[in-house]
């Protein structure tokens, strides 16, 4: 990353009461300039539970939009984009959805003092590198929640992290994107009038 990416990464505590509404915050500014709605690229593996965020957060979210929002959702829990598939899902997004800015959404490894936050980016994620998997690198925004501590044997943490975990740190993630999208859509029907 180049410094001024990495002046964009901002932690976020999961715990915070407000931790949804500053998610929803950078990341509508970050969507901002963009006259193209957001596609969702949710990583991980149903397999792994501290690898799971992306799949849970991309159900719940395709679940809302089936609800009203109209907004692409690639990876959830029935169809996970994880190290097998993502070069093949990041290469029909390229071809399905050219000109939307994607946010790619995983779960990362991180220093014990951040576990349960989230942090967001400009710029893409590089999934897999918290296990030493090198895979091509993703999105245009990253929001990736820390659901474990990161050390030489990260594989194994992240398949005996608690479920428990991992749920409290997708509620803010899916709340704070579903009211970014909302604010998001509300100013482009807005302009359109």
């Amino acid at each position: 990353m180049n410094s001024s990416e990495m002046e964009e990464l901002y932690y976020i505590n999961s715990k915070e009461q407000a931790a949804a509404e500053v998610l929803a915050c950078h990341l509508k500014e970050m969507l901002r300039h963009s006259p193209h709605p957001p596609v969702f690229l949710c990583i991980g593996s149903d397999r792994v539970t501290g690898d799971s965020l992306g799949p849970i957060i991309g159900s719940r979210l395709k679940t809302a939009w089936e609800k009203g929002f109209c907004t692409a959702v690639y990876g959830t829990l029935e169809a996970p984009v994880h190290a097998l598939n993502l070069k093949s899902t990041l290469e029909h997004i390229r071809l399905r959805h050219p000109e939307n800015p994607v946010v790619a959404v995983d779960a990362s490894l991180g220093v014990r003092e951040h576990l349960g936050y989230i942090t967001i980016s400009r710029g893409s994620l590089s999934p897999g590198a918290g296990v030493n998997k090198t895979l091509e690198c993703a999105g245009d925004i990253a929001i990736t929640g820390i659901t474990a501590a990161s050390g030489p044997f990260s594989h194994i943490t992240l398949q005996t992290t608690r479920l428990s975990a991992v749920i409290p740190l997708a509620e803010p993630i899916i709340q704070g994107i579903l009211l970014a999208c909302e604010n998001y859509l509300a100013e482009a029907a807005a302009s359109l009038s």
